[in-house]
């Protein structure tokens, strides 16, 4: 396995439950480096049932899902409270809230885009 490959889609995977830490990027960079070196693990990212439809959304419409970001939002809320109320330092508290800021906007600017099911709906006339 490509080791960049490898600790791109771990990182990914992590990026999932971490809020400061991206899913999409590394996600992309795993596939990118997998398209190369290793198809096998090429082929399972992009079908993976949770991973596949994050890379193929946004190689599609450069666009996460609404779930995706709801989830980002609790976490990115959750983590910068904590971290808020963990520094004892006036100042830090302030840089906390700055950071907080700076990537909630980013965040929220994040176009969605909520893709249909990759199965094929039945037509009703049959």
């Amino acid at each position: 396995m490509n080791v960049v490959g490898g600790l791109a889609l771990v990182l990914g995977i992590l990026g999932i439950f971490l809020p400061l830490l991206p899913t999409t990027p590394f996600l992309l960079l795993a596939s990118a480096c997998f398209m190369r070196s290793n198809e096998k693990f090429h082929y399972w990212i992009h079908h993976h049932p949770q991973l596949g439809p994050i890379i193929d959304n946004w190689n599609d419409h450069k666009a996460v899902s609404s779930a995706m970001k709801k989830r980002g939002f609790f976490l990115l809320i959750i983590s910068f409270l904590f971290s808020f109320f963990m520094v004892p330092i006036w100042w830090m508290k302030f840089g906390v809230l700055v950071g907080f800021t700076f990537l909630f906007f980013f965040f929220y600017r994040l176009p969605v885009h909520d893709p249909v099911s990759r199965v094929a709906e039945v037509d009703e006339n049959h």
